[in-house]
């Protein structure tokens, strides 16, 4: 019988520990007065919050102004109880992962990734794939065991689809930028129906990427793993290089560690 975790009580942090203390932000769709920040203080109190300091208040536009407001909140939680699901992989710098691939897999991982339907930015998926990568951690591009194609944006599900299958993909990354309305999630889902009809479901690794993405998400819309922000090109490379090696039953899944060696 699993042991249950020790309660782990915590609240925020401001001024010292335990405080309770917490900053918001958000924009009321009024001009900037005295009165809008006492409207803003007002929504603050009616969330449950005490103690309200509106620390900033700037016009945003000429009927809208953007607050940041530091408040106190009572309420704590019990850390052990959270339960959320986490991508666990030992992380390898480029050398020793390209090493890997070399001696392990033995051919160059494909992998397709493009900013699919009606999304038009590339960001995400140039900071994954392009050779220059993010952050001064190198795009897949630069990984020679790699075969990364960057189809760019507004990239038809379909069409990356086809093109994936075509080259026999290990992998795809679908990026997903735009949230308005839960497009991403849309899209995304739409995605997966491609996949299913094409086949490719449970068989090629499909990611998904993208601001307002989590791994919790992208299992519930039928993807093998999401990254949200600051994932960084090597994350990636990594989980691909393992979920491979698995797959062809060349590594074991207990081979994961989680966080980097020391």
């Amino acid at each position: 019988m699993a042991t249950k975790p020790t309660k782990q009580i915590i609240r925020p942090y401001g001024d010292r520990r335990d405080d309770g203390v917490v900053q918001l932000s958000f924009t009321l769709p009024v001009p900037l007065s005295e009165k809008a920040k006492e409207a803003a203080a007002v929504f603050a109190r009616k969330m449950g919050f005490s103690d309200v300091k509106v620390a900033a208040a700037e016009r945003a536009a000429d009927t809208y102004t953007f607050f940041i407001v530091y408040a106190r909140t009572q309420h704590s939680l019990d850390y052990a109880e959270i339960d959320v699901p986490e991508v666990v992989v030992k992380k390898m710098g480029f050398d020793d992962l390209n090493a890997l691939i070399k001696e392990k897999v033995g051919r160059r991982i494909v992998v397709f990734g493009a900013c699919t339907g009606t999304d038009t930015h590339t960001v995400g998926i140039d900071a994954i794939l392009n050779m220059k990568g993010y952050a001064g951690d190198y795009g897949l591009e630069r990984y020679p065991w790699f075969e990364a194609f960057n189809l760019g944006s507004q990239v038809p599900n379909e069409e990356l689809i086809k093109k994936a299958m075509a080259r026999n993909a290990d992998a795809i990354l679908v990026s997903q930028v735009v949230t308005q309305r839960d497009v991403h999630k849309d899209n995304s889902r739409q995605f997966i129906e491609a996949a299913k009809a094409a086949g490719i479901h449970g068989k090629t690794l499909l990611l998904l990427g993208g601001p307002r993405v989590d791994l919790k998400l992208a299992l519930e819309l039928g993807f093998d793993v999401g990254f949200g922000p600051g994932t960084k090109p090597s994350d990636v490379a990594n989980y691909i290089v393992h979920q491979v090696l698995q797959k062809e039953g060349k590594e074991e899944k207990n081979v994961h560690w989680e966080g980097e060696p020391k």
